[in-house]
């Protein structure tokens, strides 16, 4: 599995990053986060986009602006057009760095709220994502300034469009100074989740007493590590509902649920209907 916190080279001649994604299998689930924001154009593919504690389908043309250190992931289902890759189309930046170019003019100020509303996550129309398809494409082939130039229009288009739909449900809290320690702490949560986590084992990957480990997790997710757990697991869980013919017992125990009793009812705390009810609306729509 993939480290839990990414770590983005930003090439010498720009400011930012991008990255031009063509997969032929599938986008795997991958679950992950970054101090940068990051928009993405999910092209030619329909799956699950999990985002935080939100987990919702995607299909071609899908729009995403991820705010920093949220957790977030795609999972393909299939092709639109099966002779065809998905494409991720990807562009990284520090909120710092937005907020210094756009804070002087007033005709950027609409990126700049947008930025401002993203920390949950933002969702856009798949119809504007489709739209801004051949500005995306267009930035791969631009020399630097041309690039920062286009990244702006596409900003600058998305805020115009009107407001995204938020999708977790609380945003990271940026607290820089242990940053490292909870780094490690969701390293090892993320790794470890399918199975027993014991407070102290984890304390010890803090390097804090159990009691500085809550309150630092509290301060950095705004969450319980309980709950923060039980997402991890659900999210898993939802992937292989959605993606696999895996029975629910064996999915189940694969995400750290003993219990298929216990599993069912953390499900629908979580997501509001059963794991045989999720799967078969997925598979519906």
């Amino acid at each position: 599995m993939r480290p839990y916190l990414e770590h983005l080279p930003v090439p010498p001649d720009a400011s930012w990053s991008m990255l031009n994604r063509r997969l032929d299998a599938a986008i795997p689930f991958q679950w992950h986060h970054h101090p940068e924001f990051e928009l993405t154009l999910t092209l030619n593919s329909r799956g699950q986009r999990f985002v935080g504690d939100h987990v919702g389908t995607y299909e071609h043309g899908d729009l995403v602006l991820v705010g920093p250190n949220l957790p977030h992931t795609w999972a393909s289902r299939e092709k639109c057009d099966a002779a065809r890759p998905h494409v991720a189309l990807v562009f990284w930046f520090h909120e710092d760095w937005m907020a210094q170019l756009v804070g002087g003019s007033v005709e950027l100020a609409p990126i700049g709220r947008m930025i401002g509303d993203a920390g949950r996550g933002l969702a856009f129309p798949p119809e504007l994502g489709r739209a801004l398809e051949p500005a995306f494409e267009a930035l791969f082939t631009r020399p630097p300034a041309q690039r920062l130039i286009g990244l702006l229009d596409i900003l600058s288009r998305i805020a115009a469009a009107g407001p995204g739909v938020p999708l977790a449900t609380r945003a990271p809290q940026g607290v820089e100074g242990s940053r490292a320690r909870i780094d490690r702490v969701l390293l090892h949560l993320h790794q470890h989740y399918a199975g027993p986590v014991p407070l102290p084992e984890l304390a010890e990957v803090a390097a804090l007493s159990v009691s500085g480990l809550h309150r630092l997790f509290v301060k950095h997710t705004r969450t319980s590590i309980t709950a923060y757990t039980a997402g991890l697991r659900i999210g898993d869980a939802c992937s292989r509902l959605s993606s696999t013919d895996q029975p629910i017992r064996h999915i189940a125990e694969a995400v750290g649920y003993p219990s298929l009793a216990n599993f069912n009812r953390q499900f629908r705390s979580l997501r509001g209907m059963t794991p045989r009810a999720y799967r078969a609306l997925f598979r519906k729509s």
